[in-house]
């Protein structure tokens, strides 16, 4: 089955980088666009960035010109860096894969990492 598995969430100061990776099995990985959400405690949970299977990427505002979501289809992973880190990034990070077929959507996250920015 499709499992999705996050690591590389941890403690940083604001201002600090940190790079999440999620690794991919089950899955023809190349054919499902990926993202990266979050959820902070009391929240629901939100987009974070997304990337379509030819490398196309979205982000959210909030995020802007400080994360960057990449893939690599051949190792089957998709992370984020994280730059400049504020103390409102901290979240429990979920890496989700995504797919339509024949107007179906396949759906499937990961156990998610936590993030927490402080000083």
């Amino acid at each position: 089955q499709v499992q999705l598995v996050e690591s590389g969430g941890g403690l940083v100061q604001p201002g600090g980088s940190l790079r999440l990776s999620c690794a991919g099995s089950g899955m023809i990985f190349s054919l499902y666009a990926m993202g990266w959400y979050r959820q902070a405690p009391g929240k629901q949970r939100e987009l974070v960035a997304t990337i379509g299977s030819t490398g196309s990427s979205n982000y959210d505002d909030s995020v802007k010109g400080r994360f960057t979501i990449s893939r690599d289809n051949a190792k089957y992973t998709v992370s984020l860096q994280m730059n400049s880190l504020k103390p409102e990034d901290t979240a429990v990070y979920f890496c989700n894969a995504f797919r339509f077929v024949g107007g179906s959507k396949f759906d499937y996250w990961g156990q998610g990492t936590p993030v927490t920015v402080s000083s």
